[in-house]
């Protein structure tokens, strides 16, 4: 793995937040204002006894920095929350891309970097907290590592396009996956292993994945994005809506009733509403 540059402090922040869900950098810039400026508002007291000249020194320090920190610190988690948003759109188009692309050749045309965002981002559908350790490169060391159950697991990516993946890839993964007692490791390549690579790994907890099996794996994660069309039963039918006749001499609505004397006793007949006897509903349809 190529040595990464150390970073100052407020680069740290920058990059907590942008590697963090970009809701969970929005919150901690609202705490971390909250925090400071409680800090930044305090009264220092001036008028001290000697023996305490030093904590009001710290405190009147602590002061200082909490004024300006107030703004910087949420600034910079803002930032990288920005930041995190646009990644995981970013990756998110990736996915679409490749998914939609049915030869491949989207996924064998990318670059180094868009092709770790991808093997991150299908991981990350999978169900894995993916952390992006930044190789270093083509051809860098660990590119991502992966947590899931309490497990810890590394992976390289080979965005190779002229030659196989050897050997010697898959051994220097196990040497590290030994070093950080990690649970198991991937290889993903957008081309192909030599057999040697997959007889290597054999039983040793590395599963190798090349440019098809990672096809069908990005076109698995993005079906599964897409919302259930669950199509109407053929035997469904609307709802049959009754219609009331209107009397044919008045206009009014008709109910249906059943008459309880007479020689038509006990069978159905239509009455219209603005009558209140059966006889008056008979006259007025006679």
């Amino acid at each position: 793995m190529a040595r990464r540059r150390k970073e100052g402090l407020a680069e740290d922040i920058f990059s907590l937040a942008a590697i963090l869900p970009w809701w969970a950098g929005v919150v901690m810039a609202i705490v971390a204002y909250a925090v400071l400026h409680r800090f930044a508002v305090a009264e220092v007291s001036t008028n001290v006894a000697p023996g305490q000249m030093g904590q009001m020194v710290v405190r009147q320090l602590v002061k200082s920095l909490a004024t300006w920190g107030q703004y910087l610190v949420p600034l910079l988690l803002l930032a990288g929350a920005a930041a995190s948003a646009i990644g995981r759109r970013k990756r998110q188009g990736l996915v679409a891309e490749v998914a939609a692309n049915a030869d491949g050749a989207a996924l064998r045309s990318m670059n180094w970097r868009d092709f770790e965002l991808l093997v991150g981002e299908a991981f990350r559908l999978r169900g894995y907290t993916v952390t992006e350790t930044g190789g270093g490169g083509a051809d860098g060391g660990i590119d991502l590592q992966l947590t899931r159950g309490g497990e810890t697991f590394l992976v390289q990516c080979k965005q190779w396009k002229a030659y196989k993946v050897s050997v010697n890839v898959v051994r220097e993964l196990y040497g590290v996956m030994a070093a950080q007692a990690a649970a198991g490791g991937f290889v993903v390549t957008s081309g192909v292993f030599t057999a040697d690579a997959r007889s290597f790994a054999q039983g040793r907890n590395i599963e190798l994945i090349d440019g098809t099996a990672l096809k069908k794996i990005v076109d698995a994660v993005q079906a599964s994005k897409k919302p259930e069309v669950i199509s109407p039963s053929p035997q469904a039918t609307e709802p049959t809506v009754a219609v009331k006749p209107a009397c044919p001499r008045c206009g009014s609505a008709m109910v249906k009733r059943v008459a309880k004397q007479g020689a038509n006793a006990g069978n159905a007949f239509w009455r219209s509403e603005e009558h209140t006897s059966e006889l008056q509903s008979r006259q007025c349809i006679s």
